[in-house]
């Protein structure tokens, strides 16, 4: 089976965002704006969450699903490409996470 990629679900969401299919909930998701996307990715996250809290593997795993599908949904409304977070990752391999976390500007 060949490995599905964070970059293929990418652009299955790009061509479905406007595409005004009426069964799409990635098109309905676009048509409804940023505030609802958002919405439903802080939903998902606490979804998310809870059941690894809960030790709940398979919900775990079908809420991290729907957790990376609306964070996808809501970089793509914000016109950010997932190349973009990956370099930054990247960026971020080469020193700890304490380092890296210490290095942010404050407010």
């Amino acid at each position: 089976m060949a490995q599905f990629s964070l970059a293929e679900l990418e652009s299955i969401i790009h061509q479905r965002a406007h595409s005004g299919d009426a069964q799409s909930w990635t098109a309905k998701l676009f048509a409804k704006g940023m505030d609802k996307a958002a919405q439903k990715l802080g939903e998902e996250a606490v979804e998310t969450v809870i059941a690894a809290i809960r030790g709940d593997r398979q919900a775990l795993v079908s809420e991290s699903a729907d957790l990376i599908y609306h964070w996808l949904v809501v970089l793509g409304m914000a016109g950010v490409p997932l190349d973009d977070v990956l370099k930054e990752l990247e960026g971020r391999t080469g020193r700890s996470g304490i380092a890296e976390k210490a290095s942010r500007p404050r407010d």
